[in-house]
């Protein structure tokens, strides 16, 4: 059944990877060793700020995708090796940044999959050494893993990194870093993760006492509104912590999430930029959202012993990218140096907005190539990034 839905949507899915090798290729030189966050008025490079630094892994991401995807011995594979390799590589340093909480996001689609088609014991050191350093941002008081914004704030976007300490935790033996790995994910699901599966942006905690004072946001409507970003990164974040942990809280978590995203999104799955914004401000939809969603359901599908529901995520992920792919990306525009139209930023800084996201293409690229690829492959076979 699974092979058979795939294959109607295959040309597009394959035109739409084509488009963004060609888009990559294209920002690989006209702006070479740029790591772009977002465009503005669909060019990458412009003055602007981009308020944390976050997405160096995610151009270099794509270009491991494009060469995981490639004929092995040809000139397209020896390409994107060479640039993956090239724009890999300058990140190393980053292992020790403690300034930002976004090490898995800088990592896991770089060194990660630099390690798996290596097994270079120096890339894996490279990827513990990450995970220690993100481990470093853990306060006891609280039992979570602060954000660079304060010692007081958890951010939820927080649970797409945790996976980095896990993987530390596995490659060390180290039982204090599965313990931090596991006690901010069990946080996050307490104070982050509502009743609905719906999720706040931020919780503060008061620091003398560890105890949680109340929701907040930076990106979304407003402190007690669902931001639709987000929520797709606590539903795949989940699902990668139960992928290493196996505790079923997780997987139990990561689908409440997923069911809030598919009941609240319009019937294309494309979200709103938040979920209770004003009926007004919902007309700005967030395709980086609708990615990460179809990404991370692609995963937890695999993940489910009823294969029911797992097939019912796998197809929501499908509706999603056909959508994306139908009506996002920006092939008909060729001023436009990004893939995927209509991704969101900062709407609050006004940075990004209804633009092209890296995190965007990435994750819209990780989605097309894992459902792409799954057919040819044992479908409940371990997931990678599996603990």
């Amino acid at each position: 059944m699974i092979q058979f839905e795939i294959e109607s949507d295959r040309p597009l899915f394959e035109a739409a990877v084509a488009f963004a090798e060609a888009q990559v290729k294209r920002l690989i030189e006209r702006y070479p060793d740029f790591y772009p966050v977002y465009t503005r008025n669909g060019r990458w490079k412009h003055e602007g700020p981009s308020w944390t630094h976050w997405c160096d892994g995610f151009l270099p991401g794509m270009m491991w995708l494009f060469h995981r995807r490639a004929k092995a011995g040809s000139a397209d594979s020896a390409y994107w090796l060479e640039q993956a390799v090239r724009y890999t590589r300058p990140l190393e340093a980053r292992k020790d940044d403690r300034d930002v909480h976004d090490l898995g996001f800088i990592f896991l689609p770089t060194y990660y999959r630099w390690y798996q088609k290596t097994k270079d014991p120096a890339l894996s050191e490279v990827l513990v050494q990450a995970g220690k350093t993100l481990a470093l941002r853990f306060r006891e008081n609280g039992q979570y893993l602060r954000s660079f914004v304060a010692e007081n704030s958890l951010f939820i976007d927080i649970m797409m990194n945790v996976g980095i300490i896990f993987y530390a935790a596995r490659e060390t033996g180290d039982r204090r870093l599965r313990e931090i790995a596991l006690r901010h994910a069990l946080t996050t699901r307490r104070y982050l993760v509502r009743g609905d599966g719906s999720t706040a942006h931020e919780g503060l905690f008061d620091l003398e006492t560890g105890e949680f004072v109340r929701e907040a946001t930076h990106q979304g409507f407003r402190a007690d509104s669902c931001w639709s970003r987000g929520l797709a990164w606590a539903m795949y974040g989940f699902s990668t912590c139960y992928e290493y942990s196996r505790d079923p809280r997780f997987l139990g978590t990561a689908m409440d999430c997923a069911d809030y995203y598919i009941t609240h999104c319009p019937a294309d799955g494309v979200p709103p930029w938040d979920f209770n914004a004003p009926a007004e401000s919902r007309k700005l939809l967030d395709t980086s959202a609708g990615a990460i969603a179809a990404a991370g359901l692609l995963r937890l599908s695999r993940l489910l012993h009823d294969p029911v529901k797992g097939h019912f995520y796998w197809s929501t992920a499908t509706v999603i990218l056909r959508n994306l792919c139908q009506k996002h990306l920006a092939k008909d525009d060729p001023d436009w140096e990004g893939v995927l139209k209509g991704g969101v930023y900062h709407v609050h800084k006004n940075l990004g907005v209804d633009e092209s996201v890296m995190w965007g293409d990435y994750f819209l690229i990780e989605a097309l190539e894992h459902l792409l690829r799954l057919p040819a492959e044992i479908r409940h076979a371990k997931p990678e990034n599996a603990g």
